[in-house]
């Protein structure tokens, strides 16, 4: 879950730290040029007042002043243009600013300079031709060469008699727009490390008690009813969930608690009277001819009873008893369950193979020796004579494993699904002696320990049981 939530929360703190990102880097750049912008009025400006100066022939001046007045905004152009690289003219109206020998400059810098047709040039003159300063050039971005042309009107007496220029470049602006942007980058960038940081934060602390409450479960669903999910910590929401689920694994328990007891107390309570009731029987039969065959099925049945109360009780013990595990050797366990089975093998013409190597791993010897009886038992049941049963042990990374299979007729797909199922029997085997809890007692025994049991078919002919235990020793 975590894998599907953190993606989309890193995906939408992207989405977020984009949208504040890209403006604020458009706004630098805007910044950034409104600010040369700024400095190019207020030059114009100013050259616009020293040519206002130089226009000016009212009556009683020299004629040799507007000379000097010339020469002295010529000089102020070199200056500038020398200092700041930046190209800067004052053109008299009637200009015809294409044609560079007609133009007529009043002065410019450098010389013969005229008004650009790039950037704008043309439009920003014919603005100031119209008495007013012109408009902001258009946004230059880092990546592209564009110049910044600002023009303003010299005008006396109410009519504009020259236009000042500027052709400013824009290396500086643009390097510092990208350092800016480095800037604004640089931020991004830590933000998310730190998002991402407080989203994983945020995904553990909101989906740790959904890791708990799998966990518990799946405890609980393998045989563990006692575990039960921590309350601290996560959501609310979770919290009140953790609650919950606890006192219902904690009704549950109950509930099977005393179907437990109920079981194992009617196995018991029913024993004595069972046990009374045949005794009668073999007096009675004591009374009748020995060949009578009413008494023998009678007699039949009630041990049939019997077995069933004694499985009964067998595996309400086996779900309430707590494991005893200890470091176990498995091959050497199996081995001496072979060992014991092999008379009754024998007995009935059945070849017992064991292949048992020395293996480790953590159970409760008394509940996996049962388990194992319950399996071979069931396996030398359904094997006829003359066949094999094979028990075999492995290690197989965390877990230990025996195999038992044997040759007898096997179950289908569907009854393989239903094997292990308290008083279940295959259809087709109802004439073998047996309870149907064998299997379910093996079940429970080795769940109580953390192993467990599952079936197939065994080619290609029988069915194989494999018997579970982890290697790794119980949690402290």
């Amino acid at each position: 879950m975590r894998t599907r939530l953190l993606p989309l929360l890193i995906v939408l703190m992207a989405a977020v730290l984009l949208a504040l990102g890209i403006p604020l880097a458009v706004s630098l750049a805007t910044a950034k040029q409104q600010q040369v912008v700024v400095d190019r009025i207020d030059d114009t400006a100013r050259f616009a007042a020293l040519a206002q100066y130089v226009t000016d022939r009212s009556a009683g001046a020299p004629a040799d002043g507007t000379s000097e007045r010339r020469e002295t905004l010529q000089r102020e152009l070199d200056r500038y243009h020398e200092v700041y690289g930046i190209r800067a003219g004052v053109f008299e109206r009637g200009c015809k600013v294409e044609r560079e020998a007609e133009c007529g400059a009043m002065a410019a810098a450098p010389r013969r300079w005229t008004v650009p047709e790039a950037g704008g040039g043309l439009d920003a003159y014919g603005e100031a031709l119209l008495g007013r300063r012109s408009h902001d050039p258009k946004q230059v971005w880092p990546w592209e060469r564009g110049r910044l042309v600002v023009a303003s009107p010299v005008v006396r007496d109410g009519d504009v008699v020259a236009v000042v220029v500027t052709d400013s470049p824009t290396d500086r602006m643009r390097s510092a727009t990208l350092r800016g942007w480095l800037v604004i980058a640089a931020g991004l960038v830590a933000a998310m490390l730190l998002a991402v940081g407080a989203a994983l934060r945020l995904t553990g602390w909101v989906l740790k008690p959904v890791r708990d409450l799998d966990a518990t479960a799946h405890d609980i669903a393998t045989g563990r009813l006692k575990s039960r999910v921590p309350v601290a910590g996560g959501p609310p929401e979770f919290r009140r969930l953790a609650r919950s689920f606890n006192e219902m694994a904690h009704n549950v328990e109950e509930v099977l608690e005393q179907q437990r007891a109920f079981v194992a107390d009617a196995s018991h309570q029913l024993r004595n009277p069972l046990a009374a009731l045949l005794l009668r029987i073999d007096l009675l039969a004591l009374e009748l001819p020995s060949d009578n065959e009413e008494i023998a099925s009678v007699r039949a049945e009630g041990k049939r009873l019997a077995q069933v109360l004694d499985d009964l009780l067998d595996l309400a013990l086996a779900e309430h008893a707590e494991a005893d595990l200890a470091l176990t050797d498995i091959g050497e366990l199996a081995a001496e369950r072979v060992a014991a089975w092999g008379p009754v093998a024998e007995s009935k013409g059945v070849r017992l193979l064991g292949d048992c190597p020395p293996t480790t791993a953590w159970a409760d010897p008394i509940a996996l020796s049962s388990a194992l009886d319950a399996v071979i038992d069931n396996a030398l049941k359904f094997t006829p004579e003359g066949q094999d049963v094979s028990v075999t042990v492995s290690a197989d990374g965390e877990v230990s494993t025996v195999v038992v299979a044997d040759s007898g007729p096997g179950l289908g797909e569907e009854e393989l699904g239903r094997i292990g199922d308290r008083f279940w029997r295959s259809p087709g085997h109802q004439n073998i002696k047996g309870s149907g809890l064998g299997l379910s007692i093996s079940r429970a025994l080795l769940a109580a320990g953390g192993g467990s049991i599952a079936y197939a078919h065994h080619e290609p002919q029988g069915l194989k049981v494999t018997v579970t235990v982890p290697r790794s020793g119980p949690l402290a």
